[in-house]
């Protein structure tokens, strides 16, 4: 679509559609297609797409379409593996100053999971090198946050979820909920996670491999955090030794969320703090 007349459709096109949209009123999700079309035409004018590279996207979008089920969402993948993701959570949770920064909970998070008591062992099968986990959770000012509710999924030591493998791990296997006590701090053994990667083997994954990008992801701990009178908090820790930190494929390693899994005698030891911020921004030492 290059020169005068190529510029004169373009605008004619957006014009249009822009007029019939008008007819039906204003609204969020019109403003919404306007502007994504608009991005879209001007994507395919800079290109000059041909006719077979327009079939080429939509193959690919109808790939992804058929790809997609109640166990699978490969739509999620894309937005992931594109940074979409982590770009719309960054803005609509922005990390307020000295906060603990937010991340995805990514696909494999449960919420009935069960309560375990300070101290308990979240791997039910044993398999993996173990760790010793102290968390502290506090204000911005410092203070302790008592009787937070802490809950903490991950990895096992092959990079795979539990409900990734129902039929090979244990039921809620490196799960679980617990509380901080009076101190803001709790403490509990795991086994130390393996990074993973994202499925390769459907049309984002084949997509990113022609691209060469990496779909990996550094070993991390996922965990949220509900406390009153404090936003929730979604958030990743990070083994910062992982040699995948700096490629993350959903690019969500923060230097907050960096944290030292270190070696003892018994096996590995994390020590990590979150800080929290008051859904009343006036309290709390927000």
């Amino acid at each position: 679509m290059d020169g005068t007349g190529g510029e004169a459709a373009l605008a004619g096109s957006l014009d249009e559609l822009a007029r019939r949209l008008a007819a039906g009123g204003d609204s969020r999700l019109a403003t919404g297609v306007l502007a994504a079309v608009r991005l879209v035409y001007r994507l395919v004018d800079d290109l000059a797409l041909t006719p077979d590279e327009l079939r080429s996207v939509i193959e690919f979008l109808t790939e992804v379409g058929h790809a997609s089920d109640a166990r699978r969402q490969e739509w999620v993948l894309l937005a992931d593996v594109l940074g979409l993701s982590t770009l719309v959570e960054d803005q609509n949770t922005p990390c307020v100053d000295g906060a603990t920064p937010h991340a995805l909970p990514g696909p494999f998070y449960r919420a009935d999971v069960p309560d375990l008591p300070d101290g308990a062992d979240l791997s039910r099968d044993g398999k993996g090198e173990a760790l010793q986990v102290t968390l502290a959770v506090r204000d911005r000012a410092g203070a302790p946050v008592p009787g937070a509710m802490v809950e903490v999924w991950h990895a096992n030591a092959e990079g795979l979820y539990e409900n990734q493998q129902p039929d090979l791990q244990p039921e809620f296997n490196l799960r679980g909920r617990l509380r901080t006590d009076p101190e803001g701090t709790l403490r509990f053994r795991t086994i130390r996670p393996r990074g993973l990667t994202l499925p390769e083997d459907g049309p984002v994954g084949r997509l990113m491999n022609r691209l060469g990008l990496r779909l990996v992801r550094p070993a991390h701990l996922h965990v949220r955090i509900i406390a009153p009178g404090f936003a929730t908090l979604t958030t990743q820790i990070f083994d910062q030794g992982d040699p995948a930190i700096r490629q993350d494929a959903l690019f969500g390693v923060k230097p907050a969320l960096l944290a030292a899994f270190r070696s003892d005698a018994a096996g590995h030891r994390l020590d990590h703090t979150f800080i929290l911020t008051a859904s009343d921004p006036l309290q709390k030492g927000a």
